[in-house]
């Protein structure tokens, strides 16, 4: 990187990014597993995994060997030609979602996109409304930010789009907005951007109930809780329940960006040839990097991990001795740290500065999502490390 000797590399942050992005706790420059090194050779331990991303941690060899691999003869092809990668890639998700042969996949770049086509595949019954739910996150493009249940981060953007309700995350709010004119529901498993908050018990099945009752189609957002991040492929596995369709991004390559919209059963023929599309999307490098990470996180036993390592971490964690602490959330390695004061940007810095990468979600809550390749080690210092963060945030709360 090219810079002035007057300037750090904040400066040359600040003057070239636009300024909706926020100010970066620090410069990274290279991983390996569940750690991360900054410019300045300062060690973390690397709890976010790029916010649910990095599912292999930084540097997997199965990771750089497919990319190095694939790169090497076809990044990009259009999607007037297909490639192996690409259908390997779509029949693996209709396999492991469980929408089998009458599912189909469309290949986009982000979890956005994904919902994007969500979205359109929403208008293609004809029906106006979607219901989405209060403190969700869909994303922040026009479309999916209108799904977004916060209204501190719609409303600078308004109008959006017509016609989406958000509703209170209980059974009878659902049941009292649900109607013929209701095109879809779209909810995430657990909502993770909101500090990682389960859903009532029972939402799912009696979501899925109530929608096949009115006609309406059961759109899941598993962006942050797919790729086995829960203990199981995608979290709706766990509650036994079918649904139309489901968004996915994030962790499915481990790092190389990609999103996708698969479908089941009947939802699978409402987009015919020609009604959306996407330049990048299903590229076969970003195609062959899902197939590696996919093939990984099964044939390494990760799912397993994720729920093991998910039932020690929650039970570590409860066991702090540490007022700060007052619940735990979360499922698999997508855990929430509710705090008893709203001192969650204190605890991460602290965090930080103790060399370990957590996320402040909100003021009260402590997100975590370590790589699914966790194990003792990397427990046993997050245990030490997140116990200092919280006796530095408490001292400074009692100054």
């Amino acid at each position: 990187m090219t810079r002035s000797k007057k300037t750090s590399w904040r400066d040359d942050f600040t003057t070239a990014m636009m300024g909706s992005a926020p100010a970066p706790l620090a410069m990274l420059e290279r991983g390996a597993g569940c750690y991360v090194w900054d410019v300045d050779g300062t060690k973390y331990l690397d709890f976010l995994a790029g916010i649910a991303v990095n599912s292999l941690g930084h540097a997997h060899p199965v990771l750089v060997e497919a990319v190095s691999r694939q790169v090497g003869t076809l990044a990009h092809v259009s999607n007037y030609f297909a490639s192996a990668p690409q259908i390997e890639l779509a029949q693996r998700l209709r396999r492991i979602t469980g929408a089998g042969d009458g599912g189909r996949v469309f290949l986009g770049n982000s979890g956005a996109e994904a919902i994007e086509a969500a979205i359109k595949l929403a208008r293609r019954t004809g029906r106006p409304r979607i219901l989405s739910l209060i403190n969700s996150f869909h994303g922040r493009t026009m479309g999916s930010l209108s799904l977004t249940g916060k209204a501190a981060l719609r409303e600078d953007f308004e109008p959006l789009l017509p016609n989406v309700e958000h509703i209170d995350s209980t059974i009878e709010a659902l049941a009292r907005a649900l109607g013929p004119d209701v095109a879809a529901l779209v909810v995430e498993p657990i909502k993770g951007e909101a500090g990682v908050v389960n859903l009532p018990e029972g939402y799912l099945e009696a979501a899925r109930e109530l929608t096949r009752e009115n006609g309406t189609l059961l759109i899941l957002d598993e962006i942050q809780t797919g790729a086995g991040r829960t203990g199981t492929w995608f979290a709706f596995q766990q509650s036994g329940i079918v649904p139309d369709a489901i968004a996915i991004a994030k962790g499915i390559a481990g790092g190389i960006p990609i999103g996708a919209l698969v479908t089941f059963g009947a939802a699978s023929d409402l987009f015919t040839t020609g009604q959306h599309g996407s330049t990048f999307g299903g590229n076969p490098l970003a195609a062959a990097a899902a197939n590696a990470v996919l093939g990984e996180i099964e044939h390494a036993g990760l799912l397993d991990n994720a729920r093991v390592r998910g039932i020690e971490l929650t039970a570590a964690i409860e066991a702090i001795d540490s007022p700060l602490v007052a619940e735990v959330r979360g499922r698999g390695l997508l855990i929430g740290v509710g705090l008893s004061e709203p001192v969650a940007q204190k605890v991460a810095s602290a965090a930080m500065a103790a060399g370990l990468i957590v996320n402040a979600a909100n003021d009260t809550s402590i997100r975590l999502a370590p790589p699914l390749i966790v194990g003792d080690v990397e427990i046993t210092e997050f245990i030490e490390k997140f116990t200092t963060a919280l006796k530095t945030a408490s001292m400074e709360t009692t100054q």
